[in-house]
């Protein structure tokens, strides 16, 4: 499957990315040579991560949270009513918090409130044409559930492959090896359930 075009630069959303991981990582009294040996990640990887560099792949995101112990939602900006309260409850259409991983075409938004220890996020996941998490299988801890909502997705989890439609919807344990690309011409839109 092609990669998308190339967008232009992005640096804001890499910055905000970098410095929210950055921050985490220090809470948690860890260096970079600690984070690459959890994560499997280079420590200049981790580092042009951390200084808006670079842009992470859903793959490294994903090896980054559970190295850090939180879920990926954990790892989006924080806005809208209630961010970070224990007792939000509901999340405004306009008030979503956003994860563009723009290189790799993956728009995520967290259609659940921000709770740190949440052991459950709910996303919208949008992919432009040509989208993928990459050609390589990853896994991360938990369990993931979802529903097309239009286009078409491929998902691979471990030797097996799907081509699934509008309607069609699946869930796996997060610690088998998966991948998933945009398989339809068009933007597709994916319901996402992430459970810790």
């Amino acid at each position: 499957m092609s990669s998308p075009a190339a967008p232009p630069s992005r640096p804001e959303v890499d910055q905000e990315i970098g410095a929210g991981l950055r921050r985490l990582r220090r809470e948690r009294r860890l260096s970079l040579i600690d984070l690459s040996t959890r994560t499997n990640l280079s420590i200049g990887f981790l580092s042009q991560i951390e200084r808006g560099k670079s842009s992470p792949t859903l793959r490294a995101l994903a090896s980054m949270a559970d190295a850090l112990g939180v879920g990926i939602g954990d790892l989006f900006p924080k806005g809208g009513e209630g961010a970070g309260s224990q007792t939000a409850t509901i999340v405004r259409a306009g008030g979503r918090s956003e994860l563009q991983l723009w290189r790799s075409g993956i728009r995520k938004q967290l259609l659940t409130p921000h709770s740190e220890g949440a052991k459950l996020s709910l996303y919208l996941v949008e992919m432009e044409p040509g989208a993928s998490t990459g050609d390589e299988l990853y896994t991360h801890g938990g369990e993931e559930a979802g529903l097309v909502l239009s286009g078409a997705m491929s998902l691979s989890v471990e030797q097996e492959s799907w081509t699934m439609q509008e309607g069609d919807s699946f869930r796996f344990l997060s610690s088998r090896p998966h991948r998933f690309a945009n398989a339809a011409a068009g933007e597709t839109r994916v319901l996402w359930v992430n459970c810790l």
